[in-house]
C-alpha cells in the first residue's frame, strides 16, 4: 500500500515539472465562434418557395456564389444552375428560413455579386447580368456582359466571378482544362512553346465597363477563389496539383506570371500581358526556378499542405470593424477538403505582398466554397463537396460563423524585421514565458517548382531564436532570429507562451513566406 501511494505521488510530481498546475488550457474554438446552420443536406428547411411541391426539404444548397442584400435577406447561387433569395438567415436559431427562385437555366455559375440592382454570375461561357425588372423577385432578363475565352467541353474548365476591386473593376478566373485529348484538342490554340488549351485558360481577367475581356495575368490552375484586401488590391487561390507545390493566395496584377505553363498556350493571343517566355524550368527548388524563370511571381502566401488545409477556395475581407472579433483588415480563406476557415495576415515589404496564414475554424458541415461577411459582421459559408472528398456530416449547405464577443488568444499578426520577426498578440502575454527564446521553435522550407502534383517540403532548416523581448504594450514580441530566407516559408510554434491568465494559444502555428527581407 505505502508503495502504491509512492508511485502516484511520484508521478503526480513528474507531471507537475512537464505541466505547471497553474497552466490554463487553451479553450475550445466553439467558445469564440459559433457554428450556426442555416440549412444543409441532412436539415429540414422551411418550404415556402416559388414553385413548391409539398414534401419538398429545401433546394439542393450546393453553394456557389453569396450575394448580399441591405435587408435581412442573401442570394445564392447554386452550382446546379439557380439563383435563390433567403429570408430568415439571420435568426438564431433559423427555423423560419423562407426561399424564392431568381434565376434558372444558368451554366453551372460559381459566383455572384450585387451590383445596382441586379446581380452578376460568371457560367461557364460568360459573364451574365441577371435583372428583375417588373418588382417581382424574379430574373426576367439574362444579359450577356461579357463572353470569349475558351470553351471546349473538358468538365475542369470552370470559370469563377466575379469579384470587385478597389477601383470597381470586375475580376473573373479561369481554370485549365486537365489532360485535352482527341476531339477537345482541335477547340485549343498552342504557343510556341508547344501547350495547348483554350483560349485564356488559367489567365485573371478584367471586364472593362464595354464589356471587354482584358486579360491580366497567367498561369493559374484552379483559382476557385478571388478577393481584394483593405488596399483593393485582387487576390485569388491557387490548389495543390501539377506544377503548385501547395495551396497558395497569389496577388494578381499585370503580367504576372504563377505557377502553370499551360496557360502559356495564350501567351501570343492578341491582348496578352506575358510576354518572352522562352523555356520553363522543371525540376529546380523554387527560389532557382524564380531566377531562372522572371515572369513568375512568388506567392504571396503559401498554405502548407495538411497542416493548413488541401484545397484552398474563396478569400473574404474583414470589413466588420471589429464586429468579427480582432481581425479586422484580415483576409480569411476557405478550406475545401478539410471543411474550414484559415486566416492571412499581409503585409507589403519593397513593394511586394507577403505575410502569415493561421488555422482559424474548423469543423464545417462540409467543404467551404464560399465565404460573405453579413451586415452584421457574421460570415456566411457556402458549402458544398460536389461528390469530392472533404470532411464534415453533409454533402452540402449553408451556415453561419457569428463571434461569441469573447476574445480568443492568438498571433494576431506577424511582421517580418530585417533580423527575425515581430508578433503582436490578441491579449496580453505572460512576461516569463513570452521573453524566453525556448517558447519559440521556428523552421524553414521550400519547395520544388516541377510538372508533378505537388511538392514536399525541401531543403528543411532549423532556425536558432537569439532573443524574445516583450515591448512596453505588452501584446507586441520582437524576435531575434537567425537564418531567414527569401522564397521559404517560415513556420513557427509557440506553443510555450502564455498569456497573462497563464492560458495557452488557441492556434500557437504561423506560417511566414517571405518574399522579400526588409532593409531595416
Amino acid at each position: 500500500m505505502v508503495k502504491q501511494i509512492y508511485s502516484v505521488v511520484l508521478t503526480f510530481f513528474l507531471v507537475s515539472l512537464v505541466v505547471p498546475m497553474s497552466l490554463v488550457e487553451a479553450d475550445d474554438e466553439s467558445d469564440y465562434y459559433r457554428i450556426i446552420s442555416v440549412a444543409t443536406s441532412q436539415t429540414n428547411t422551411d418550404s415556402r418557395a416559388a414553385n413548391w411541391r409539398p414534401g419538398d426539404d429545401g433546394p439542393a444548397l450546393e453553394v456557389s456564389g453569396i450575394a448580399p442584400y441591405d435587408d435581412d435577406r442573401i442570394a445564392v447561387a447554386i452550382r446546379k444552375g439557380e439563383v435563390w433569395i433567403l429570408g430568415g438567415v439571420y435568426d438564431d436559431p433559423p427555423t423560419q428560413v423562407t426561399y424564392h427562385r431568381f434565376a434558372s437555366a444558368l451554366h453551372e455559375p460559381l459566383g455572384l455579386l450585387r451590383r445596382g440592382g441586379s446581380f452578376l454570375t460568371v457560367q461557364r461561357s460568360e459573364l451574365t447580368r441577371l435583372r428583375d425588372t417588373v418588382g417581382d423577385d424574379v430574373a426576367d432578363e439574362y444579359l450577356t456582359v461579357a463572353k470569349g475565352w475558351g470553351v471546349t467541353g473538358h468538365y475542369h474548365e470552370y470559370a469563377y466571378g466575379p469579384k470587385v476591386d478597389g477601383d470597381g473593376n470586375l475580376w473573373l478566373t479561369l481554370n485549365i482544362g486537365l489532360g485535352l485529348k482527341g476531339d477537345l484538342l482541335k477547340r485549343t490554340r498552342q504557343s510556341s512553346l508547344g501547350y495547348r488549351q483554350g483560349l485564356w485558360r488559367g489567365w485573371g481577367m478584367k471586364v472593362s465597363e464595354a464589356g471587354d475581356l482584358i486579360p491580366v495575368c497567367a498561369g493559374m490552375r484552379s483559382p476557385s477563389g478571388m478577393g481584394a484586401n483593405a488596399d483593393g488590391d485582387m487576390f485569388y487561390t491557387d490548389q495543390q496539383g501539377n506544377w503548385v507545390a501547395a495551396g497558395a493566395l497569389h496577388h494578381m496584377r499585370e503580367g504576372a506570371f504563377f505557377h502553370h505553363p499551360e496557360s502559356l498556350a495564350s501567351m501570343d493571343a492578341q491582348g496578352s500581358t506575358i510576354h518572352d517566355v522562352k523555356e520553363v524550368p522543371n525540376g529546380l527548388a523554387l527560389p532557382e526556378a524564380l531566377k531562372r524563370f522572371p515572369q513568375m511571381k512568388p506567392p504571396a502566401v503559401w498554405f502548407p499542405y495538411k497542416k493548413m488545409g488541401q484545397s484552398t477556395t474563396d478569400i473574404m475581407l474583414d470589413a466588420s470593424d471589429g464586429k468579427f472579433g480582432p481581425f479586422a483588415g484580415q483576409l480569411f480563406v476557405g478550406e475545401f477538403t478539410q471543411a474550414g476557415i484559415n486566416r492571412v495576415f499581409l503585409e507589403k515589404v519593397d513593394g511586394e505582398y507577403q505575410g502569415a496564414c493561421f488555422p482559424f475554424r474548423s469543423g464545417m458541415a462540409s467543404a467551404v466554397l464560399r465565404l460573405m461577411q453579413g451586415r452584421d459582421g457574421s460570415v456566411f459559408v457556402g458549402l458544398t463537396n460536389r461528390g469530392w472528398s472533404s470532411l464534415g456530416t453533409a454533402s452540402y449547405g449553408l451556415q453561419r460563423l457569428v463571434w461569441t464577443g469573447k476574445t480568443p488568444f492568438e498571433i494576431q499578426a506577424m511582421r517580418v524585421k530585417p533580423d527575425g520577426f515581430e508578433l503582436t498578440f490578441t491579449r496580453p502575454v505572460d512576461p516569463k514565458s513570452a521573453s524566453d527564446p525556448a517558447s519559440y521553435q521556428l523552421q524553414r522550407y521550400t519547395y520544388n517548382y516541377h510538372s508533378t502534383y505537388g511538392s514536399d517540403e525541401i531543403q528543411q532548416h532549423g532556425l536558432t531564436v537569439r532573443s524574445a523581448q516583450v515591448q512596453a504594450d505588452g501584446v507586441t514580441v520582437r524576435l531575434v532570429v537567425d537564418g531567414l530566407k527569401q522564397y521559404f516559408v517560415h513556420e513557427l510554434n509557440a506553443s510555450a507562451v502564455l498569456d497573462r491568465t497563464r492560458q495557452q494559444l488557441l492556434h500557437p502555428h504561423a506560417y511566414y513566406t517571405l518574399n522579400r527581407l526588409p532593409k531595416r
